[in-house]
């Protein structure tokens, strides 16, 4: 089997001084794509930020991409979130400036220097979330739909081995949010693995993939649990057929 891109072993997890989460056993492997789900304050959104750096692993074992969290030294944070794409329910773009402007900005605080290719790159990216002709536009010219791909778009600029989106679908309508599971699916399908908090059970159903559940301070792989549904709609696609 191949090298896990994440295991966790035995972590507990704390903001200031509550335990949001205790012992987590998590292994995340290439290509795979994963729903986070849970109430409010179960703690999805802390363990997005242990693996970007922005929460400490407080006890347990816990690498991500070859960097060991629990000793990662802040100055070689940057270099680990380089490899990672990290998608904000709030959008998080620079509002005074366009998108292109937004994406050229990112590339060159992450090294790129050569302007052609910059902006092939944005140019590729762009294609990729089906907004080639978005470039100029300003953030509050587009959509939230829009501004969502876009977004999407800056995760993925430096071709991240694992994208992280928080909510992605929370403040989209129920169409929009489909299109951006769809579009979120297809980079997982070129290799990258996507984690994904939401809300959303019906998502689960039209898209499946792995479930892990947080609840009761713990995480829980509940995927079993959604399986029954999808062999009945496997078997209604049979009988159609």
């Amino acid at each position: 089997m191949e090298e896990a891109l994440i295991r966790y072993s035995d972590v507990e997890i704390h903001q200031q001084e509550l335990c949001v989460l205790k012992g987590v056993n998590l292994e995340l492997h290439k290509g795979e794509f994963v729903y986070l789900i849970g109430k409010v304050g179960s703690g999805k959104t802390s363990l997005l930020k242990t693996f970007y750096g922005e929460l400490d692993v407080t006890d347990g074992e816990a690498e991500i991409l070859g960097y060991n969290v629990r000793s990662l030294k802040r100055k070689h944070i940057p270099q680990l979130r380089r490899k990672l794409g990290i998608v904000f329910q709030d959008f998080q773009l620079l509002t005074d400036r366009t998108v292109y402007s937004n994406l050229e900005f990112v590339l060159r605080a992450t090294g790129w220097k050569n302007r052609q290719e910059i902006k092939d790159r944005i140019d590729e990216v762009l294609q990729l979330v089906g907004m080639s002709n978005k470039g100029y536009k300003l953030p509050n010219e587009l959509s939230g739909g829009e501004q969502q791909r876009i977004v999407i778009a800056r995760a993925v600029l430096n071709s991240p081995d694992i994208v992280l989106a928080d909510e992605p679908t929370g403040n989209l309508d129920v169409e929009t949010g489909k299109s951006i599971v769809e579009l979120l699916r297809g980079i997982c399908a070129t290799g990258a693995s996507v984690i994904m908090t939401t809300h959303n059970m019906q998502l689960l159903q039209e898209y499946p993939g792995r479930v892990l559940r947080c609840e009761d301070h713990c995480i829980k792989d509940v995927t079993d649990e959604y399986l029954p549904r999808l062999r009945s709609i496997e078997i209604e696609l049979n009988i159609d057929n």
